[in-house]
């Protein structure tokens, strides 16, 4: 191997590494999921090809999180039954790893992972600060945890790998990934990109901004990086995340717009995922 291909090949490596270690916990004995065709997707499904992309999944499912908190019992059944404060890592990991098992995993790992959340689902209820009950079981709240991942893994890959995507495939990634917001118990949950966006404009006047909202996106967008290497990444990611946000929620957490650096940093981040797919090609 000449040194141009030696370096090429460290430098591959370590990147390699890096992502690995973020998203599969050594000590509990992760490894990467190995892609099935006996899956509940298969390789000629729009889901394999979005969930297919380590940059913009990272970029999508931030923003999904900080989407999702808007949403009072979300953000209750965060706060009183998670270990966020001292683990959001782990809990951005384990998210992450339902999301490559349910797409790439074989059809039985797919039904074992959906059956463990659905289990964990009946011991999250509680009280809202307002005196409402809630539980993470119920329909609506699921869906709109569904509709947020779906929406704003698709952007991210329209924004940052097929600006061209058609709405027919669009269309046909919401259906196929309805399979999962069904199988957890979400309802309504969108077949469609119209229905999507009519979901999320049903439910925004159930969207609070508090001191408890603000909290835990200050933990999502400043928690410390996994690595030095992987501090550079994460910040530009994050800074995409907020980026991808609606006007209307970005408002809500009283987030700014990226503004003229808008531009350097959508550059900046297609720039890291060209970078993630040479090396894991």
């Amino acid at each position: 191997m000449n040194p141009a291909a030696h370096a090429a090949h460290t430098l591959k490596s370590a990147l390699i590494g890096q992502v690995r270690a973020v998203f599969n916990d050594k000590a509990k004995g992760e490894r990467p999921v190995v892609r099935r065709d006996d899956g509940l997707f298969g390789p000629h499904s729009v889901v394999w090809r979005v969930h297919g992309d380590v940059t913009t999944m990272m970029v999508g499912g931030v923003t999904a999180l900080l989407l999702q908190m808007l949403h009072p019992a979300v953000l209750a059944g965060v706060w009183d039954h998670s270990n966020f404060r001292t683990d959001m890592i782990g809990r951005l990991r384990r998210t992450a790893r339902f999301i490559a098992v349910t797409t790439y995993g074989s059809r039985d790992d797919a039904d074992a992972i959906i059956e463990k959340v659905r289990r964990v689902h009946t011991h999250v209820h509680g009280v809202l600060p307002d005196g409402r009950p809630y539980t993470a079981g119920d329909p609506d709240l699921l869906a709109w945890v569904h509709v947020t991942e779906a929406v704003s893994f698709l952007d991210a890959w329209i924004r940052y790998a097929e600006p061209g995507m058609s709405l027919a495939d669009q269309d046909r990634y919401f259906n196929e990934f309805a399979v999962i917001g069904e199988r957890l118990g979400g309802a309504p949950v969108p077949h469609s990109r119209a229905e999507a966006e009519a979901l999320i404009a049903s439910m925004r006047g159930e969207l609070v901004a508090d001191a408890r909202t603000r909290e835990v996106a200050r933990l999502v967008l400043d928690q410390p990086a996994p690595s030095l290497a992987v501090r550079p990444f994460q910040a530009l990611t994050f800074q995409a995340a907020v980026d991808l946000l609606p006007d209307w929620a970005r408002r809500m957490h009283g987030l700014p717009s990226a503004g003229l650096a808008t531009p350097a940093l959508r550059i900046g981040t297609r720039g890291v995922r060209n970078t993630l797919r040479w090396a894991f090609r």
